[in-house]
């Protein structure tokens, strides 16, 4: 056994990041056209205008004329020669909600969460055999949260939506789908404790950290397990201060992913800094990794603590994404780290760990692992998402994010929404849209003095999330189709009268 100790509180640095509150930003914006850049190795990534930190204010988003949707206006910047993976950018940048959105290698939003609705952990999942979109929606509450896991297909009409069962509410920090047509799910339930071990009242109240594995179409839940009943009190490395009570319960363990492995779960802890493998039969824990009791030594070089985002790789691997504090410190860096641990001998090896510059995200973040060898870290409060090539290398970065982003992933998308596109006339100009299409690559605008006169005006390259055409004078209508790379037709607008 071995006491692995997190990093303890710091003081406050780069005046962007503030405990409690989130990233503080007033990045300069760049327009409603791509957001595109491109330097050589050590031209430096854009940096964010510091605002005040006891005032976090979000950039102003971009807007459009035919949308009323909104979306973060984030930056790219791409290494010249670089290989990409390949796939669009899943992110729920905090505005200051969080928010679901889309983001093409350009910066360029794709999708934008269409209901105004709170969202956390978008990605692409599979279900029943096909690509799915799936994230959390709910009441975000602080650090935590109450809501269901939402799945859509590629037309993004619903599929299903998940709840936890047995009288406990889904909570933002993983909704996972199963091989099996399971779901996890994570939920933080308020629940009568004894503190008095660690200093708190006899009769206190905690969040629990419970996880369950529900099956989508029905609803059963077929695995219920309480971490508090496993993870002793002592564990824990928050202090209960003015928390404990039924308003306010302490928050001793905070369960932040679950992840399928074999016969069991892996289960990562924040607030023990530590991670986990249960034995999905009886719930029992088979080992701990890092916290106050290890099973295994954690090498040098490979410390680590409130970290996010348990993963098992391919080749038997784990990963996390370092959080590596639990305050804003001068010189802490997040990183993303991968193990080798050897289950009988009780052995830990760092593989690799990923850094760049001093992105430091004290909460929230994940770390990808691609099919490729390529990694996306999501930095959560730090408003970056990075792509590191194979051999470790900074290949990719999109900035911005808003206040944070809880995860950043990349995934291939094929969106074909059932809805039309949208179109709008203002000042002699035609502003086309289609939230979501994925496939659109050029507009066709038909144009004339009545809407059963339309002749065909041009065709134009799509150039972002909303592309501008001028239309000629005397024009008293329009509609336009949108196109993709062989021609064809993929959707219609209505035809707007000038």
């Amino acid at each position: 056994m071995s006491e692995s100790t997190p990093p303890g509180p710091r003081a406050v640095r780069r005046d962007v990041l503030m405990m409690g509150a989130g990233v503080a930003l007033g990045a300069a914006g760049v327009g409603a056209g791509w957001a595109w850049t491109s330097r050589g190795d050590d031209a430096p990534a854009p940096e964010p205008e510091a605002a005040t930190p006891e005032e976090p204010v979000a950039p102003e988003p971009l807007r459009f004329v035919s949308s009323q949707l909104t979306a973060p206006e984030a930056k790219a910047w791409a290494k010249d020669g670089a290989t990409l993976s390949a796939g669009l950018l899943f992110t729920t940048p905090r505005t200051p909600v969080f928010r679901g959105v889309v983001y093409d290698d350009r910066a360029q939003p794709v999708w934008i969460e269409p209901d105004g609705n709170a969202a956390t952990d978008l990605r692409v999942q599979a279900y029943r055999g096909r690509p799915v979109l799936t994230y959390w929606t709910g009441e975000i509450k602080e650090g935590t949260g109450n809501g269901k896991g939402v799945i859509l297909d590629e037309r993004y009409l619903p599929v299903a939506e998940v709840r936890c069962g047995h009288g406990v509410l889904s909570d933002i920090h993983e909704f996972q789908l199963t091989s099996r047509g399971t779901a996890l799910l994570t939920s933080y339930p308020t629940m009568p404790y004894d503190l008095s071990p660690i200093g708190g009242p006899v009769d206190g109240y905690v969040w629990g950290a419970r996880l369950q594995e529900v099956d989508v179409e029905t609803g059963e839940v077929l695995l219920d397990w309480e971490g508090l009943d496993h993870i002793d009190l002592t564990e824990t490395y928050r202090e209960v201060d003015d928390t404990g009570t039924a308003a306010l319960p302490f928050d001793p363990v905070h369960v932040n992913s679950v992840e399928e492995d074999g016969d069991g779960l892996l289960v990562s802890a924040r607030h023990t800094s530590a991670l986990y493998r249960i034995d999905r039969r009886s719930g029992e824990l088979l080992w701990r990794f890092g916290g106050r009791k290890s099973d295994f030594e954690v090498p040098e070089g490979g410390e680590f603590g409130w970290q996010h985002d348990l993963r098992r790789q391919p080749d038997g691997s784990i990963t996390i994404y370092d959080n590596h504090d639990n305050a804003t410190e001068t010189d802490a860096v997040s990183a993303a780290l991968r193990f080798e641990l050897d289950e009988e001998a009780m052995t830990a090896t760092l593989v690799q760990a990923l850094r760049h510059e001093d992105r430091y995200g004290y909460a929230m973040g994940n770390a990808q692992y691609l099919d490729d060898g390529h990694v996306l870290v999501g930095w959560g409060m730090d408003p970056y998402a990075t792509e590191f090539d194979a051999d470790g290398e900074v290949v990719f970065e999109l900035s911005g994010l808003g206040l944070g982003s809880y995860r950043s992933y990349r995934f291939p998308w094929r969106g074909r929404p059932v809805t039309p596109p949208d179109l709008a006339v203002v000042d002699g100009s035609a502003y086309l849209s289609w939230n979501g299409a994925t496939e659109v690559t050029a507009w066709r605008v038909l144009a004339g003095a009545r809407p059963s006169g339309l002749e065909t005006l041009g065709e134009t390259r799509r150039t972002g999330f909303e592309t501008t055409v001028a239309l000629e004078t005397g024009t008293r209508a329009v509609r336009a189709e949108a196109l993709d790379a062989d021609g064809r037709v993929l959707g219609r607008t209505r035809t707007v009268r000038v």
